[in-house]
């Protein structure tokens, strides 16, 4: 591992790579080093703008696969991006062959990471009011189901993808990369994904991956998001009602979840009232 800077931010990479490319765009703020995805990201200032650039094609820290695979992943994405409108949504602005890599460009989205790879950020969230958190969980139910909407099933979907500013109150979804097409057919064995979120089929090669997975992914956020994905009874804190939807939701056995998100959202809706 070495480390280099660009307009005075240091990163990490697995061996040097010139970035002069990104001066195209703008000064660099921020660098986002930490992916085991092929890709790395910039925060650019243009002096006029703020963008978020996403890059493939150079040997990142944490990558270990082939460089010409993050690119063809990436570029897999664009057509995502296209397809999928929510306002919840990072705003894609256009994507090209830089850098002898690939970029995407979008709209700089100011908030807290709800990861937890991003410490500081995480306990903020964690532990904003209940009230609040109610609000974000809304929101990317919201997103969620407009992903089932437009024919998508997500993939990788966990905390990581998720920005909250706590000063407007916006919930920003910033990571659609491995969204596939719904339904699909698990082709991995182990697909992508934060194991707290994964359903049982993202393990079992030959599996159905659909909106029934997705409802599991759904209930896992809640937990995620008002416990820490704590799964313990005692430690939920809306009504009871509300934890048994989520119980429903990430059912091992895919027959005993919600069928769809739109029915997760309801049952849930009314469960939470009770409170």
């Amino acid at each position: 591992m070495i480390y280099q800077s660009i307009d005075g931010v240091a990163y990490k990479m697995r061996e040097e790579f010139d970035f002069a490319f990104l001066k195209k765009y703008g000064k660099v703020f921020k660098v986002f080093d930490n992916q085991d995805s092929g890709n790395i990201c910039f925060g650019i200032d243009s002096g006029k703008e703020r963008y978020f650039v996403k890059f493939a094609g150079a040997p990142t820290a944490e990558y270990q696969g082939e460089l010409q695979d993050a690119v063809s992943r990436l570029k897999a994405t664009v057509p995502i991006y296209q397809d999928i409108r929510h306002d919840t949504l990072v705003r894609f602005l256009f994507a090209e062959e830089i850098g002898r890599g690939f970029a995407m460009v979008f709209e700089w989205a100011d908030g807290t990471c709800m990861g937890k790879q991003y410490e500081d950020g995480h306990r903020s969230i964690m532990t904003l009011p209940v009230q609040e958190k109610i609000s974000i969980f809304q929101r990317i139910a919201a997103f969620m189901q407009c992903v089932a909407r437009s024919g998508y099933v997500a993939i990788d979907f966990y905390d990581g993808s998720i920005l909250y500013d706590a000063n407007t109150r916006k919930v920003t979804v910033c990571d659609m990369d491995c969204f596939r097409k719904s339904p699909c057919i698990n082709n991995m064995g182990r697909m992508w994904g934060s194991s707290r979120f994964m359903s049982p089929e993202e393990y079992e090669k030959g599996a159905v991956i659909d909106e029934v997975t997705n409802v599991y992914n759904l209930a896992q956020m809640a937990f995620s998001l008002f416990t820490d994905s704590d799964r313990q009874e005692r430690n939920w804190p809306l009504s009871k009602e509300s934890y048994a939807v989520l119980l429903k939701a990430t059912s091992a056995a895919r027959e005993d979840r919600f069928l769809s998100i739109a029915d997760f959202i309801f049952d849930w809706e009314n469960a939470v009232s009770l409170a």
